[in-house]
């Protein structure tokens, strides 16, 4: 059997075991090429001459998405993470790495939009959000609003300071999943995404304030709730339709084997060890839905993708105790957590979520999933969809892919995608440095 070597740390952080999804410059090993989708034809990606065409589209690249749709290079950010449209139709997009906001200025069509930065200086800016004419931006130590007006942020005012980032002095400069999110909520609450500093590290649930959790302000202010628990990187936050909050979670690496048999074939039981063909499927990504206290397992419960054995769903999966760190259920009983409604291969990597239309598949989540860090094969880089029907989202459907090529390379990793005034959707992609723009027919 083929082993990884791991360990858990209990009492500190556990930073060799598994890596962020946030590493964006990890090297990919072979595999095959990206799954096909019968349902999406290959289609070049247009790029216009100039700096556009610096690389990677230097070279002609394609890409697979449903026939009819067109997909555009449509600016060129380097490092761009997550995306907000402010209320005058400019597209906001927040750089972490350069802690600067850059707004996109459309022109007319066919044109690059105009770039400047909106705001710079900040620490590890991620997530956006709109509230009307405020503009919250989450960064990796506080949540700050701003009055937004003709292209300009102005009036600074921290919403939530002191958040848990690498500079706490208990952390001692090491925070895996630094970066935050924000949403706002249909009641004016503000959702803050709290990552976990390690892969396994088990006393961010005992921080104050509590990390690996979805932190909420008030409507009219106040201190911080805690309103979900277990969420070891809910990059991916999102309001739905109905008002109901969602994450999508980066969920943890080296998991052991839970059960007591032979999985490997080899006639001795294979629980607890730490197998790459095991782990390359588990656990899956979860697509949850939030409610007050709702509690997604992290680290001693893990989702379980598995109907048999090869043979995986993510719709309302249960969870399996943690066999290192959860072995008797005594830490946390996983049977009774609700399941999770929604999910992704495992080391799929979902960051930004955004609720949208996406041409005739209509209203649903946008997902853009950067792929996989260290899984053999790797998982592949795409934009996600799941369709929004009955105050709820259906399964998991491939929009866009083709990011990674047979040789297990990859030329763009996408981080977010969003609808725009246009109805077209923008796509970010920090590791291309771009922002496509992809008309759906």
């Amino acid at each position: 059997m083929k082993r990884i070597v791991a360990a858990v740390l209990t009492g500190g952080l556990l930073l060799s075991a598994g890596c962020s999804a946030q590493d964006d410059e990890k090297s990919v090993p072979a595999s095959a090429a990206t799954p096909q989708n019968p349902s999406l034809k290959p289609i070049s990606v247009r790029v216009a001459a100039g700096a556009l065409a610096d690389a990677p589209f230097d070279q002609p690249r394609d890409v697979r998405a449903p026939e009819g749709w067109t997909v555009t290079v449509w600016a060129r950010v380097p490092k761009a993470r997550l995306l907000a449209w402010a209320p005058d139709g400019r597209l906001l997009v927040s750089r972490p790495k350069s802690g600067d906001v850059i707004a996109l200025t459309p022109g007319e069509e066919d044109t690059a939009p105009a770039q400047s930065t909106l705001l710079g200086g900040l620490t590890q800016p991620h997530g956006l959000a709109f509230d009307g004419d405020t503009l919250y931006v989450a960064e990796s130590d506080q949540l700050t609003a701003y009055t937004y007006a003709d292209g300009t942020a102005t009036g600074e005012r921290v919403v939530a300071g002191d958040l848990p980032d690498a500079k706490s002095p208990e952390l001692g400069g090491a925070y895996a999943h630094a970066l935050k999110s924000v949403a706002v909520g249909e009641d004016k609450s503000l959702y803050i995404s709290v990552g976990s500093t390690g892969n396994v590290s088990v006393e961010d649930r005992d921080a104050t304030p509590e990390r690996a959790s979805i932190l909420r302000v008030p409507p009219q202010g106040g201190e911080l709730q805690t309103y979900a628990t277990g969420v070891r990187n809910g990059t991916g936050l999102a309001i739905d339709p109905d008002g109901g909050v969602w994450t999508a979670v980066n969920h943890r690496d080296n998991v052991g084997y839970p059960h007591d048999d032979d999985y490997d074939g080899d006639g001795e039981s294979d629980q607890g060890e730490v197998m790459q063909e095991y782990v390359n499927d588990h656990p899956m990504e979860q697509l949850a839905k939030l409610t007050p206290g709702r509690e997604l397992g992290w680290p001693y419960c893990n989702p379980d993708p598995d109907l048999k054995a090869g043979a995986f769903a993510y719709t309302n999966r249960p969870f399996v105790s943690d066999i290192q760190l959860n072995p008797d259920g005594s830490k946390l009983d996983c049977a009774k957590l609700p399941p999770t409604e929604q999910g992704f291969g495992a080391h799929s990597a979902p960051l930004g979520l955004a609720f949208g239309a996406a041409g005739s598949y209509g209203e649903g989540a946008l997902v853009g999933v950067h792929g996989s860090w260290n899984r053999k094969p790797p998982r592949a880089p795409e934009v996600s969809f799941f369709a929004w029907r009955d105050g709820t989202l259906g399964e998991q459907q491939t929009l866009l892919t083709g990011f990674q090529l047979e040789d297990g390379s990859r030329w763009g990793r996408p981080v977010a995608a969003v609808e725009g005034p246009d109805k077209a959707l923008y796509v970010s992609d920090d590791y291309a440095g771009a922002i496509y723009r992809v008309t759906t027919g």
